[in-house]
């Protein structure tokens, strides 16, 4: 409770033992808690609380409820918990329930990480982490990307192995050109609009659907576009 310290934790002591002029050998719990003038946590790092409040702070940021989320980080806080555990679970909550609605969130959560890593301690870092915490509950969700892994990964575990199309293959080393690779790639920055039509699976694959929230509804709009060029034949040259 006293935050690494030994002066604070010195002098909690001395409070308490003088407090205790009939028995200051007993120095119990309660005690203690007096002395410190701070409210001691029912909190095991390793127990059922410890995952109870991190699941909590998840799923109010998830549930766009920041007065929610920043009550459950200051639970953490308030009961010692180890900020750079905090830390790692915004970053995670970035990509898997903010994603590409708002990239910025992940940028936000990792400059928290660094901050909290890197820079600041405790109670300073406290400020990064609230910051992170009120960015992320206030973005717009998609978990769009943690489907689209999800299911690419189920794909290669279960599913039939894709070949590398040979017009992808590395053609840089010797050899390679004898036997075909890299032969008909076309290199999409020279396309006046960035854009080249060639296939780049072997066969049609679905994994990523953006949702029309934040920046994924743009994401949304220029997929359809490119995959109506495809299916029309209609490339720039």
């Amino acid at each position: 409770m006293c935050d690494g310290d030994a002066r604070r934790a010195l002098s909690a002591l001395e409070i308490g033992v003088l407090s205790c002029p009939d028995d200051p050998a007993r120095f119990t719990l309660e005690v203690a808690q007096d002395s410190i003038q701070r409210k001691v946590m029912n909190f095991d790092p390793t127990g059922d609380t410890h995952y109870d409040l991190a699941s909590a702070l998840i799923k109010s940021m998830r549930g766009s409820d920041p007065q929610a989320a920043i009550y459950w980080l200051a639970r953490l806080l308030e009961s010692s918990e180890d900020p750079r555990f905090i830390s790692r679970r915004v970053v995670i909550c970035a990509s898997e329930d903010v994603g590409n609605a708002d990239p910025q969130a992940l940028v936000v959560a990792m400059a928290a990480q660094q901050a909290v890593f890197e820079f600041v301690g405790l109670p300073e870092c406290q400020l990064a982490l609230s910051q992170a915490v009120i960015y992320l509950a206030t973005a717009p969700k998609s978990n769009a990307a943690t489907v689209a892994i999800g299911k690419a990964r189920a794909d290669v575990r279960s599913g039939r192995t894709l070949a590398v199309p040979t017009h992808l293959r590395d053609a840089h080393y010797q050899g390679a050109a004898k036997l075909g690779h890299g032969v008909g790639y076309q290199y999409s920055h020279d396309r006046p609009d960035g854009f080249a039509d060639q296939a780049y699976l072997p066969e049609e694959r679905t994994y990523y659907v953006p949702t029309d929230r934040g920046l994924e509804s743009e994401i949304m709009r220029r997929l359809e576009a490119w995959s109506a060029r495809r299916k029309g034949g209609n490339d720039a040259s």
